[in-house]
């Protein structure tokens, strides 16, 4: 067949042109919503309106890339927190896979309570029995030593009401969340009252967000040398607990700059929420409230973890968006 090869070349080069734009549409429709696990309403829209606002150049809203630092806590409001704390989890396992070489604990609270399962005489031991807890299972080796036990312990433990590992417990919206703010110039850290060194290890595989983003409560270590090579031991001895007044201090030492943006579920994170709006500038806080009891869990001002009570008292008056999960989110685990 003969022609114009100009005019077939023309023809074929509209035909790629069409199929580019067509190509470009479909993705534009595809981020066209960045939050599609969240449902339509007044939570979503703050959200958008807030990050449109202050990522918009030559108004008054305006805060440039650098200062663009927004805080989240971890337990409850970016993983599942219910039926205890996941270190928590860890440390009774570590309690029972150690109790071989301390056969004093039979007889020692809160350790008698943990090898007999009696979790109401765990309860009573309250915080005191839990740092006992974690100093002695968390303590007495080297950082790099601790990180292989908590990745293999998070690699194969499994969520007594899911039966899924720990890491699949992540809340879908919260992950879109995440990724929306990093699309917009944030720079997202945790800020959690777990331990910091058990959540480094996989923060950036699960979250995206990289162990020098991760602020959490920490225990005391030292530098020496053992056998021959230089390490850093983990001692029996309270840090920073990063947790309630702890936070905005873990903040200010850890990141250096005054967060715009702090996403939270609990008490534990009304400090932070106030450091973080309570200050001049465009701000946003946000508590997630956990309603959704057939998704995953119901609960606020009487849980023994994640209490939510005061700060949702105080959200109103502070400008903070209390997300329902059983209204706000479409999907709450990637799996569901």
């Amino acid at each position: 067949m003969t022609g114009n090869p100009v005019g077939r070349r023309s023809v074929l080069a509209g035909l790629l042109i069409s199929a580019a734009t067509a190509a470009s549409g479909d993705h534009a429709l595809a981020q066209e919503d960045p939050l599609p696990s969240w449902n339509e309403g007044r939570s979503k829209k703050s959200i958008l309106d807030f990050v449109a606002a202050v990522t918009r150049e030559g108004t008054p809203d305006f805060v440039p890339v650098p200062e663009r630092i927004a805080t989240f806590d971890n337990d409850g409001t970016l993983w599942c927190e219910q039926p205890m704390y996941v270190q928590l989890a860890f440390a009774l396992d570590r309690v029972k896979a150690l109790s071989g070489k301390h056969p004093e604990w039979r007889r020692k609270q809160p350790f008698q309570a943990v090898l007999d399962n009696d979790l109401a005489s765990l309860a009573k031991a309250g915080e005191k029995g839990l740092v006992e807890l974690i100093m002695a299972t968390h303590a007495g080796m080297t950082t790099a030593e601790f990180e292989k036990i908590a990745s293999d312990w998070i690699a194969s433990a499994r969520h007594p009401k899911f039966n899924r590992p720990y890491t699949d417990l992540v809340y879908q919206p919260m992950l879109e969340l995440l990724a929306y703010l990093r699309a917009n110039g944030f720079k997202t850290f945790i800020v959690s009252g777990g331990g910091i060194e058990f959540m480094r290890p996989w923060s950036e595989r699960v979250y995206g967000i990289p162990p020098e983003q991760v602020v959490g409560s920490s225990i005391k270590t030292k530098f020496e040398i053992d056998k021959g090579k230089p390490s850093l031991i983990r001692l029996p001895a309270i840090d920073l607990v990063d947790d309630g007044p702890g936070k905005p201090v873990g903040i200010n030492s850890h990141i250096g700059r005054r967060p715009i943006a702090a996403f939270g579920n609990s008490d534990g994170d009304f400090q932070m929420l106030q450091w973080a709006t309570q200050s001049s500038g465009k701000r946003f806080g946000l508590i997630v409230h956990h309603t959704d009891a057939e998704r995953e869990y119901a609960y606020d001002r009487k849980s023994s973890f994640g209490k939510l009570d005061k700060a949702l008292d105080a959200a109103n008056s502070n400008g903070w968006i209390v997300v329902s999960m059983k209204d706000d989110w479409k999907r709450m685990f990637r799996f569901a």
